[in-house]
């Protein structure tokens, strides 16, 4: 088993579809079908299933899939410590946020960092603070950034200057013109939510716990997979929200969004490290950017 083969077949795995791989890897069909042949002749075993005109991965590729990119992760780290071996940082930078961080803070800090590090290739990768842990535990994140804490034990975190979640309803909400509503009245308007999973979503559940409101008396009517989505739900008048002030801001400006006021605590953001995998030098010229 080579490394070229599991490229290939993590590739074809992401595309569901061979020539889309090919042309992604700039190899031939027959090359990257030759390649698959070969992995599942070797070890007695059918990574796809072929549907018609189709692929789909088998149950035993779901599982390999997840092995084949922990190699090839391992295989970055190793070339990437003998890059940093030859002097200023260079090669990739794999960087894993939540949406608020990657949208809002993240852009300015790496504006900075590329003028400064021009060798070094940045990859930004946007999900919700479960999907970059999962990203950091597996080795295909150099690094994490997520708006809420992550218990692993495989991973360490450090706290950076984050934000703060505030109150939003839209302007002909009925609390649109109050100067500030009381705990007991959040459960008498409908809310837009981000979904279960996201740091957003999880840094309000303890916010709701500390005024003593229990999250589950919230009528959510709708859960978003992304920040712009819920505001322009609770602008279109769906309800009202909490969001980071940053993602808030221009609608607050513009009028659209009204900020009646809630006791919603400062908020750190929260870098993912892995605690046992190479950090490159690029990694940590990153790292002294964001922490000085």
């Amino acid at each position: 088993m080579t490394l070229e083969q599991l490229r290939i077949f993590v590739a074809v795995a992401e595309h569901a579809h061979v020539t889309r791989a090919a042309r992604a890897l700039n190899l031939t069909q027959s090359t990257v079908s030759a390649a698959i042949a070969a992995l599942e002749a070797r070890h007695g075993v059918a990574l796809f299933h072929r549907v018609g005109r189709g692929i789909e991965l088998a149950e035993t590729g779901r599982i390999f899939l997840e092995e084949a990119r922990a190699v090839l992760a391992r295989a970055a780290a190793a070339e990437q410590a003998l890059a940093d071996l030859a002097g200023n940082p260079r090669g990739r930078l794999r960087i894993h946020a939540s949406q608020t961080v990657a949208n809002y803070w993240l852009p300015t800090r790496l504006i900075g960092f590329m003028a400064d590090f021009p060798a070094v290739t940045v990859e930004i990768a946007i999900g919700n603070t479960a999907e970059v842990a999962a990203a950091v535990r597996a080795g295909t994140a150099d690094l994490g950034f997520v708006e809420g804490p992550v218990e692993d034990p495989s991973l360490s975190e450090r706290l950076l200057p984050g934000d703060r979640l505030m109150l939003v309803v839209g302007a002909g909400h009925p609390w649109a013109a109050l100067p500030h509503v009381t705990p007991g009245q959040l459960a008498e308007t409908p809310w837009v939510l981000r979904e279960r999973g996201s740091g957003t979503r999880a840094e309000f559940e303890v916010a709701l716990a500390r005024l003593g409101v229990d999250p589950d008396t919230l009528n959510v009517v709708l859960e978003l997979p992304s920040n712009e989505s819920v505001r322009a739900a609770v602008e279109a008048g769906a309800g009202a929200t909490a969001l980071s002030a940053l993602v808030v801001a221009g609608g607050l400006a513009l009028g659209s969004l009204r900020s009646p006021g809630l006791d919603l605590p400062q908020r750190a953001f929260h870098l993912l490290l892995h605690r046992e995998r190479y950090l490159g030098r690029a990694a940590r010229a990153f790292l002294e950017t964001v922490t000085a």
